[in-house]
């Protein structure tokens, strides 16, 4: 995967875990330069290692996505090392507590519209003015919106409100690239087996108040869908994909 015969360049934020971790991996495997971006070193050195073994390149870089000046920090290092970025993976996020809306403190409501919503913006940002104005020009977003960007589950305001808003950040950025030859899409995930979701299997409050195990798909199918979406030319885009697992409550009626 290259551009005028050089590696690809990818940036994944969440990258040390879950599904940032298996897409970073799955990039690397097939050609792309990985920039692995979150706030713990030790575990994106992990995925450093992972994707070396599988013959990607990878490189392991610290980053509040929340933190303006964190973020132009990480950007620093991509336009330095590589001087251009193809293709930004947003999937760094974080749930909230479950509980009703009027307890929810309002420093956990901010803390996850920051994370979820604010930092895809200014990560955005800043792979927007560089894709503008790199040679070759363009590039490719992906955001991830999750199932909750369609309907919520219980007591989940907070998440389910900035991952609905994602999908508007996706539509804005998809029509305001499109003079930069940058495209965006947006992947809905539903019940990947990753450590946030080990829940689902020990049971979870459902519409009805019942408490029920809810099956999961494993998480390099999610990877998949990334490369695909990765691989695209840039003529073509995925605006929006839902990958989940097949029998879980979304579809109908719980």
């Amino acid at each position: 995967m290259t551009v005028t015969g050089i590696r690809k360049v990818a940036l994944v934020t969440g990258a040390g875990s879950g599904i940032g971790r298996a897409s970073a991996v799955r990039l690397a495997e097939h050609g792309f330069s990985v920039v692995l971006a979150g706030r713990r070193q030790a575990a994106l050195d992990a995925v450093v290692e992972q994707a070396r073994a599988v013959g990607g390149e990878a490189a392991a870089v610290p980053c509040d996505v929340t933190d303006a000046a964190s973020v132009d920090a990480l950007f620093k290092t991509i336009r330095e090392r590589y001087g251009r970025l193809d293709l930004l993976f947003n999937n760094a996020g974080r749930s909230g507590s479950p509980v009703d809306i009027d307890e929810l403190d309002i420093n956990e409501w901010r803390s996850v519209v920051d994370t979820n919503l604010t930092g895809v913006f200014l990560c955005t940002r800043a792979a927007f003015g560089l894709m503008k104005t790199q040679n070759p020009r363009g590039g490719r977003i992906i955001n991830n919106g999750s199932i909750s960007a369609h309907a919520p589950r219980p007591n989940s305001i907070a998440y389910t409100a900035t991952k609905h808003a994602i999908t508007g950040l996706t539509k804005a950025v998809s029509l305001d690239g499109r003079k930069y030859d940058i495209v965006c899409g947006q992947i809905d995930i539903g019940n990947a087996a990753t450590e946030m979701a080990e829940r689902m299997a020990r049971g979870v409050p459902q519409a009805n108040g019942e408490i029920a195990v809810e099956p999961l798909m494993d998480v390099q199918h999610v990877a998949d869908a990334i490369l695909h979406m990765a691989q695209l030319p840039l003529s073509a885009n995925v605006q929006f994909m839902t990958i989940m697992a097949s029998k879980m409550p979304f579809v109908g009626r719980g």
